[in-house]
């Protein structure tokens, strides 16, 4: 069955040719600023915890708020975009990641950065669903759409994995402000290239937009994702899961009974019946968690046990963004041929197996992770390509801006049990692979950061038991990530068995 599109086409139909590409690029520049800021303080994280004497805790929030506060307010952006015209959407929320930039850039505390990080996540949030609905609401030809959002998937790969290297890159000739700083002239730019060619659209005042939903969706993703990371812990913190669980139930259940009752719901659950949808959904999710879990415990790994530099090793993961380029591309082109499970489920199996080559050849020799990380990359291009296209394509036309939420949100959740899960594990595993030997310093078992700060000159003996106990446990989280994967092809290609090459269905009816 061929994607299903809009009746009758809006008023962007009439776009020419150059304006609804020119209109790409220009959505395409504030998707990529969204997505380096994501992955930007990987590199710059342990210059900000110095400049700012960040502690421990301050530093998980400076990086966490900002994914956290997006994930939960995604949902309510997208349906305030269908009530507002997602033009006006993503002007607004150009203005607020503009102005949250200069704030962080000049952050005088590790407080104020992170309050500004939560700023910057609320432009990103209104940024994103409309992104994606301009996308969905500009292109009505099927291949020309698939393209398109190909493009659009491309782009969310490469601002994750440029972040890494753009951060080693500032930090090396500027102050760490500049990470924050560099924003600005994009989001001027973008907003002045928005006003030209971006369509007004119609905007739908029917439509209600309910923020004490998007409270409950952030407070049960909060709760989740602290209760992870408690459970994780070495040791583990049992109370304060136990009460992150609780407010996270609470929170889920209270959102999903205020969806039942409201005549416009920020996330009508009769969607997810759509097979097509809900293979996107979780493909979404999958492939994050493989990305940033990978770009994470690689970056640090090669920086704090093979001596690279936060450049070299922000290249090094850069190398998955190369491989996902032509593969996410073609995934677009021939996807009206070949089906969505081909493209998905083969995308997740092949990541699945990059990240294996990974995990067993690390130690064998950088050719070995290099290889792996393109192979990972071919997979996850194919996938992300297509599984924007399974969302947008299986929505309604008047629920774009509730379909693009759901897809950021998906991708958001992804990243966010990444840094939850696998930073949690890599530490936890670290401290339980380290030998029972009392040369070891204290300091050597709080963590291999601390560890590398007690390494006096000569090198101690101890410092190969480190060694070897961080790749042991690096080893083991990339073994984690690919089974994660390869559950996710099996998970996908059974939602899509039916149907001609598990082509996209028909859009099913919401509120």
């Amino acid at each position: 069955m061929a994607m299903s599109l809009p009746a009758a086409a809006p008023p962007t139909s009439a776009l020419s040719p150059a304006r609804r590409w020119s209109l790409l690029f220009t959505v395409a520049a504030g998707l990529l600023l969204v997505t380096l800021d994501n992955s930007v303080l990987y590199t710059a994280l342990p210059t900000l915890a110095s400049e700012l004497h960040a502690s421990d805790s301050q530093q998980l929030w400076i990086i966490n708020a900002y994914p956290l506060v997006m994930a939960g307010l995604l949902l309510g952006a997208g349906t305030l975009g269908d009530r507002i015209g997602h033009r006006r959407m993503f002007l607004i929320g150009l203005s607020a990641f503009g102005a949250a930039s200069l704030v962080a850039a000049f952050s005088q505390s590790a407080g104020q950065l992170i309050g500004a990080r939560a700023a910057l996540a609320v432009g990103a949030a209104a940024m994103m669903p409309a992104t994606l609905a301009l996308i969905g609401l500009t292109f009505h030809e099927e291949r020309e759409r698939n393209i398109a959002i190909a493009i659009w998937g491309s782009v969310a790969i490469i601002g994750a994995a440029l972040g890494p290297i753009i951060g080693g890159v500032l930090l090396a000739r500027f102050w760490w402000g500049s990470v924050f700083l560099v924003n600005v002239p994009v989001v001027v730019l973008t907003f002045i290239a928005t006003l030209a060619l971006a369509p007004k659209g119609v905007p739908d005042g029917s439509r209600r937009w309910d923020f004490a939903s998007s409270l409950l969706a952030l407070a049960a993703l909060s709760g989740l994702v602290l209760g992870i990371k408690s459970v994780i812990a070495a040791p583990p913190a049992w109370i304060t899961a136990a009460i992150a669980a609780g407010v996270a139930s609470i929170a889920a259940a209270a959102f999903v009974r205020r969806q039942r009752v409201l005549p416009y719901p920020l996330l009508d659950v009769a969607i997810f019946r759509n097979p097509a949808f809900l293979c996107g959904t979780l493909a979404a999710v999958f492939t994050l968690f493989a990305l940033a879990g990978l770009q994470l415990v690689t970056t640090q790994r090669f920086q704090l046990v093979a001596g690279f530099t936060p450049l070299q090793a922000g290249l090094l993961v850069s190398v998955a963004a190369l491989g996902s380029l032509p593969s996410a591309l073609f995934g677009g082109m021939f996807l009206h041929r070949v089906g969505l499970r081909p493209l998905i489920s083969g995308g997740l199996a092949c990541g699945a197996l990059g990240v294996a080559v990974v995990a067993l050849g690390f130690a064998h020799g950088l050719g070995w992770a290099i290889t792996g990380m393109a192979v990972t990359g071919v997979g996850m291009g194919a996938t992300i390509s297509v599984a924007s296209t399974a969302i947008i394509g299986n929505a309604p036309a008047d629920r774009a801006g509730m379909a693009s939420s759901v897809e950021e949100v998906a991708y958001e959740f992804g990243g966010l049990l990444a840094v939850a899960v696998l930073g949690s594990l890599a530490a936890a595993l670290y401290t339980a692979f380290l030998p029972a030997d009392a040369a070891l310093p204290a300091a050597a078992r709080e963590g291999i950061g601390q560890a590398l700060q007690a390494v006096g000159t000569p090198a101690p003996q101890w410092l190969d038991a480190v060694h070897a106990a961080y790749d042991r446990a690096y080893q083991w989280v990339l073994v984690v990530i690919s089974v994660a994967l390869a559950i996710g092809a099996m998970l996908t290609a059974l939602l899509l068995r039916s149907g001609p090459g598990g082509r996209e269905a028909a859009p099913v009816a919401v509120h």
